[in-house]
């Protein structure tokens, strides 16, 4: 089967998240996509994460009437910080029946360079891209003509976690931001208030 690893923290996972992860699920190559609930990106700040649980609850609400979607909790009992090489490495041994690629947006694709062991991910791994309003420098040449990069021509979502927890904060209605069954437990449980 093949594989696309979506990571995310996911906090919380809203409609563009979907909107890209199914959009790829029916348009690629791909026969899932898994959105991948990482604990602690080496580039976010854990303190503003809530419970890997809680959110990987919301991504099992979120996807629970995708079939192409599936939610994953592999990097949870991986070591600290998660670094996508590690997982991959761990994927592989797992579940040496897949062929696994990787999906990320523009903005993703131009700090790759700077990822741990990037030179083989970029080798061994596709890598799906799907496109992010950016006016900032531009993808390194080196990865613009590279086999294993992918481009997508998906739907151009800006939309973010961050936007949505400040709005709820601050006491907005940002209901038609989420999937129902993710704004239903981010109510009920009173989430990011």
């Amino acid at each position: 089967m093949r594989i696309g690893l979506f990571f995310g923290t996911y906090n919380p996972i809203h409609v563009g998240h979907l909107v890209i992860a199914n959009h790829i699920a029916e348009h690629s190559d791909l026969d899932q996509v898994w959105l991948v609930v990482t604990p602690q990106s080496p580039h976010k700040k854990k303190q503003s994460l809530l419970d890997n649980y809680q959110r990987l609850e919301m991504v099992y609400r979120a996807t629970k009437e995708y079939p192409k979607l599936v939610p994953s909790a592999i990097e949870f009992n991986l070591s600290q910080p998660n670094y996508t090489i590690h997982t991959l490495a761990y994927l592989e041994e797992k579940h040496p029946e897949h062929h696994f690629s990787l999906i990320m947006g523009e903005d993703n694709l131009r700090s790759l360079p700077k990822w741990k062991n990037a030179e083989v991910i970029i080798k061994e791994y596709p890598i799906y891209v799907y496109p992010r309003k950016l006016t900032e420098s531009k993808t390194p040449a080196l990865l613009e003509k590279d086999a294993n990069i992918i481009k997508i021509d998906a739907p151009i979502m800006e939309l973010s976690s961050t936007f949505i927890r400040q709005s709820i904060q601050a006491g907005k209605n940002v209901r038609p931001m989420l999937p129902e069954a993710v704004w239903d437990y981010l109510d009920e449980m009173n989430f990011y208030k």
